[in-house]
Formats: C-alpha cells, sequence, structure tokens
C-alpha cells in the first residue's frame, strides 16, 4: 500500500543530516530557547522574507500567541473558515475570543472574501465585535489575499496568515505569510516543514509584536522570572529547531518535488471520475495535500485502495457541524453551503518529496483505471 502520507520518508532521506544536527544539539547541553532555536529563528526568518521569527510548541499556540499579541482576545470575534483543521479554531477559543465561521470559494476551498464582505458588514446578532481575521491557505494554496486584505484594512481588523499547510507558497512572487500582521506555523511532522514532533513559529514584520509575542511564549517574561503579564509555555525546544534547520535547507528543493508529483497526478485525472484541483491565477501552491473531488468519493476511494493507494480526507466534518461546536458556535451570513458539499466529496492522494518515480506511476495508473 502506497500511504498517504509517510514523515518517516521524510526522515529517512535526511537521515545522517538529522542525526549530526540531534547530536549536536544534544551534545550543547542547552535544550530549551538556545542556540539551535535562535539560529533557527533567524533562518527562518530571512527565507521567508520576514524580520523576525518566534518559535513556539505548535502551530495552534502559534495562532492564540499571534492573537494575544494583538490584543485580540475576550470581548472580540476572530473570523475564520470552518473548513479547515479545527485547531485554527480551537486556537481562537485558546485566546479567550468568539470565533465567526464563514464558508469557502468552491473552486480553491480557502475563505471566500464574499463571505467575509458579508460577515464584516452584517455579522450575526450577539457577537462580539470583530477584532482579526483568521486566513487559511489550505492544501498549500494560498488564499484570495487580494481582495481579503483589502477588505481586512477597510474595517479595521488585524489579519493573520494560518500557513500550518502553505510553507513556500506563493502569490505574485510574494510568500505566503508576508501579506498580513502576522503569519503562523506549524512544524508537525507532515507539514512540508515538518519537525520529529510538535513545534510552531510566529512571524511578523513588526519588532514590537515579536517582542511581545517573545515574552508571552514563556510566562510573559521580559526579564528573567519576572511576569510582565500572563503568558503561557509553548516553546520550540532545542532538538527539533536543529532538525528543522537541516530540513528548511531542503525545503525549495521538496517543494518543487511536490509540485511535479501534482502535475503528474492532474494529468493521470483527466477523464476519470476525480477533478484535479485548480491553481488561483497568481499562485504557486506548494501541494502539502493534492485534494481532488469527485461525486462518488466513498466508491473511489474503495477502488483506489484495491489498487493499493492510500488516502485520506481533509476535512471530512466541517468544524461547524463537530460535536464540540455545533450550536455553539455562529456561522456568517448564508452559512457554509460550499464546506458542506466539499466535504462530503474531496479526497487527498498520496503526496510527499520522498514518493519514487515508481511509486507515482503506481499511483497514476490507478487515477488511469478508475
Amino acid at each position: 500500500m502506497i500511504p498517504q502520507a509517510n514523515p518517516g520518508a521524510g526522515y529517512r532521506a535526511l537521515k545522517a543530516e538529522i542525526d549530526e544536527a540531534v547530536a549536536r544539539a544534544l551534545a550543547s547541553g542547552w535544550y530549551v530557547l538556545g542556540q539551535e532555536g535562535r539560529a533557527f529563528e533567524a533562518e527562518f526568518a530571512a527565507w521567508l522574507g520576514l524580520p523576525h521569527a518566534i518559535g513556539c510548541g505548535n502551530g495552534t499556540d502559534a495562532i492564540a500567541l499571534s492573537l494575544r499579541g494583538l490584543g485580540v482576545g475576550p470581548g472580540r470575534s476572530v473570523v475564520t473558515v470552518s473548513h479547515t483543521a479545527v485547531a485554527t479554531v480551537a486556537a481562537i477559543e485558546m485566546a479567550g475570543a468568539t470565533p465567526l465561521l464563514i464558508d469557502i470559494d468552491p473552486v480553491h476551498y480557502t475563505m471566500d472574501p464574499d463571505a467575509l464582505r458579508r460577515a464584516l458588514e452584517d455579522p450575526p446578532p450577539g457577537v462580539p465585535p470583530i477584532g482579526a481575521v483568521v486566513v487559511v491557505h489550505l492544501y498549500g494554496q494560498p488564499a484570495d489575499l487580494d481582495r481579503i486584505v483589502p477588505l481586512c484594512r477597510e474595517h479595521n481588523v488585524a489579519v493573520i496568515e494560518d500557513c500550518a499547510q502553505a510553507h513556500g507558497a506563493r502569490l505574485h512572487g510574494r510568500r505566503a505569510g508576508t501579506f498580513g500582521d502576522a503569519a503562523t506555523f506549524s512544524f508537525y511532522p507532515t507539514k512540508n516543514l515538518g519537525a520529529l514532533g510538535d513545534g510552531g513559529a510566529v512571524a511578523v514584520p513588526d519588532a514590537d509584536l515579536a517582542g511581545r509575542i517573545a515574552a508571552l511564549r514563556q510566562y510573559g517574561w521580559r526579564k528573567h522570572y519576572i511576569s510582565d503579564e500572563i503568558g503561557v509555555n509553548s516553546r520550540l525546544d532545542e532538538l527539533q529547531a536543529a532538525i528543522l534547520r537541516v530540513k528548511l535547507a531542503h525545503l525549495d528543493a521538496c517543494n518543487a518535488r511536490r509540485r511535479a508529483i501534482a502535475a503528474a497526478y492532474s494529468v493521470a485525472i483527466e477523464g476519470g471520475p476525480l477533478a484535479a484541483p485548480n491553481i488561483r491565477d497568481g499562485a504557486e501552491p506548494v501541494f502539502h495535500l493534492y485534494v481532488a473531488r469527485a461525486a462518488q468519493r466513498d466508491a473511489v476511494q474503495a477502488r483506489l485502495k484495491e489498487a493499493g493507494i492510500g488516502t485520506g480526507i481533509h476535512y471530512p466534518v466541517p468544524v461547524h457541524l463537530q460535536p464540540a461546536y455545533a450550536g455553539r458556535i455562529k456561522t456568517g451570513p448564508g452559512g457554509c453551503p460550499q464546506t458542506e458539499a466539499a466535504s462530503r466529496e474531496i479526497l487527498s492522494l498520496p503526496l510527499y518529496p520522498e514518493l519514487t518515480d515508481e511509486q507515482v506511476a503506481a499511483v497514476c495508473a490507478g487515477l488511469r483505471g478508475l
């Protein structure tokens, strides 16, 4: 069976470099907020094209820290999509803010700017004032920032880019994460830039905001052992930072490999029951996931399994319909019909840089045989 994801392959591909980096970190005797973490923050910020990056415990914390750093918490709402990993919404509630979930563009599966406009202009009754919008760059595809960012500026709300699935994606030549007030990243093992455990980061253009987020991630300390405000414990450990430094050096090449595999799949899909993903004009996706769509998804998934091809569904139940949130979290005007429709039809195919040419050919053969 060709698995849909295989983080172990990423380790094996870079084993010698990763093992050397881990040994270096272990030998240093300093395991939290040390040299490896500082070096990774500097290297990641330079690669991204922003002056500041702050490591933290995971991508969920990165969103919560960004919101808190921007002063968006209790008494404020945060608009995001229902078609996302539940972590996006969990982070908003961690910051004490109120999520307001809106629909997606059915072509690219990212935030629908028209739905955002309606939510900003006519929020549901009883919803606290909107303080921020978390824009999710889903599946490695940049959202429609050409329309979303001006809308947010017009309504004086902050823009946080959730780049957990979009390390290296570009829109009009600019990397995702460089358009808003803050950008958040997850380094979960299956991500394009994945650690061998949990990890995350916030990247920002503003030095004062960077300093506040850096303090918040460690108990609100600006001076050791003195909390200027209530913070949390969310630190990127030295082992993961060392591993991420190795992987960052290979990220652009790995993303290029993902694009090549995605291109092969899109050719193989033509004429079959699956619809290939669409690429936004001006965008360079990084295909964290290759998400196709089929009206008869379950049947297609079963046939691919028979052919030895693993698949996944990202995501099977929209956040606003999940037991923890249904009836409690409000949706924007018009609800989320496109989100609900997509959740019944989407299917993720195997996609990671370590897929061999033979494995890619096998997946393509399976797609042509549908």
